[in-house]
């Protein structure tokens, strides 16, 4: 019950003060993504581990991983394309370049959580490549004239 407990403060933590800093859903996954070693699937989070034991910060980093995974999905397209791209315009660098970078390398593989089911990763990538694409048609072409 008490590691329980723990796990519930560290997501509190963790979602009010990380979490709530990044202003859309995508920004969050994306984050929450960086923090996972690709080599042993765990969640690193040096500021967490400082305060409470590496269990309790895996298990709640894998819980925001997932809830923010699934809220995504739930959400219409509509929204996640005002998302995704709100995401992807405060990052830094050119926004055209990013998004054939991003279609381009896949990167977004690594976005979903390591236990997401296949279906649901098919259909996150399946989402995320139309989004892509509808964001790359908005984009200004060389040859246009202004």
């Amino acid at each position: 019950m008490e590691h329980v407990l723990r796990v519930q403060q560290v997501i509190g933590d963790f979602t009010g003060a990380t979490l709530a800093a990044i202003p859309n859903a995508y920004g969050r996954l994306m984050y929450l993504a960086s923090l996972r070693d690709l080599s042993s699937g765990r969640y690193e989070h040096a500021g967490l581990t400082a305060v409470y034991s590496v269990d309790a910060v895996q298990e709640a980093l894998e819980f925001c991983h997932r809830e923010i995974f699934q809220r995504i999905l739930e959400t219409p397209l509509s929204l996640q394309e005002q998302d995704l791209r709100g995401c992807l315009q405060s990052r830094p660098g050119d926004m055209p370049a990013t998004l054939v970078h991003w279609r381009k390398l896949e990167a977004s593989h690594v976005l979903p959580p390591e236990d997401a089911p296949d279906y649901l990763r098919e259909l996150f990538f399946s989402n995320l490549r139309t989004l892509l694409e509808i964001l790359e048609s908005e984009q200004p072409t060389a040859h246009s004239t202004v």
